[in-house]
């Protein structure tokens, strides 16, 4: 079974998604389940995990409402406050959603590059695994530092690195990138996604090749029983088509054994969240 381990949806609003910029007006609209769907089916894909977009508990309540619409949604990741004096009894509440598997903060827009060391953070991110919940790290290169530090203090909770970390695939800047990405993969509980490549590329120009070295770390430091396929649709929209994106990661594994392959392209997505 082939799973797309992240993707969104959102209903556009202009004030809301200000992230979505004049330079990126092929996703200035609404992209819903019923837009995915066609392009899954397309792409011989069974299923997908609907990441959070926008930091709220309306956009976690928005998720699962589609997920309990459209068996297309195998699972949610949703956003919580992790830093609430609550977060327990919210927690708990959520234990209650089948579809619900973790949740994700938006670290990358935060302005202290150690954010996510944060006691307050920190105590919260403590309380998922008490509710089998996963974690999505969401962050930039010069944040992996502070990542290194936060994952050696949570050995016991599922944790993943969206797109990798966000590399500069554009400039081809490799090295410091890869040397914490080694070291962060030295925690057997953190898992990677490859998604999210094009749009750190040069997006009229990018080929192929250009992401293989970022690919090779990945798979080197991580292994195949780690990495999980991801498209980050509709985002990738704005430097590929679904299809392309998919080739990059199919392409590049497919001189791996077919087990590996499929633990890549599905099985890891199903044994990380649950589904």
């Amino acid at each position: 079974m082939i799973i797309d381990a992240h993707q969104h949806f959102w209903q556009y609003h202009p004030v809301r998604d200000a992230w979505i910029n004049e330079s990126m007006q092929v996703i200035r609209r609404d992209f819903l389940p019923e837009d995915l769907a066609p392009v899954l089916e397309a792409n011989g894909v069974h299923g997908c995990v609907a990441v959070q977009a926008d930091q709220s508990t309306e956009e976690t309540a928005f998720l699962l409402a589609l997920a309990d619409q459209h068996d297309i949604i195998k699972g949610v990741v949703g956003w919580i406050d992790l830093r609430a004096d609550d977060i327990h009894e919210q927690l708990s509440q959520y234990a209650a959603q089948p579809k619900l598997k973790g949740f994700r903060h938006i670290v990358q827009g935060e302005p202290d590059n150690r954010f996510i060391l944060g006691e307050n953070f920190c105590r919260g991110i403590k309380a998922l695994s008490q509710y089998h919940f996963t974690y999505d790290i969401l962050v930039y290169p010069k944040q992996l530092p502070a990542v290194e530090e936060f994952v050696q203090q949570f050995p016991q909770q599922q944790l993943i690195i969206d797109h990798l970390a966000k590399p500069d695939i554009r400039a081809g800047e490799l090295n410091a990138w890869a040397s914490h990405m080694r070291r962060i993969a030295q925690s057997p509980n953190v898992y990677c996604k490859l998604s999210g490549l094009v749009t750190e590329a040069d997006w009229q120009h990018w080929q192929p090749d250009h992401f293989k070295p970022f690919l090779e770390v990945a798979l080197e430091a991580f292994g195949a029983n780690r990495l999980l396929f991801g498209s980050d649709w509709p985002v990738c929209l704005l430097a590929g088509a679904y299809e392309e994106v998919k080739g990059i990661i199919t392409d590049y594994i497919s001189t791996l054994s077919t087990t590996e392959q499929n633990k890549i392209m599905g099985g890891n997505a199903i044994s990380f969240y649950h589904l």
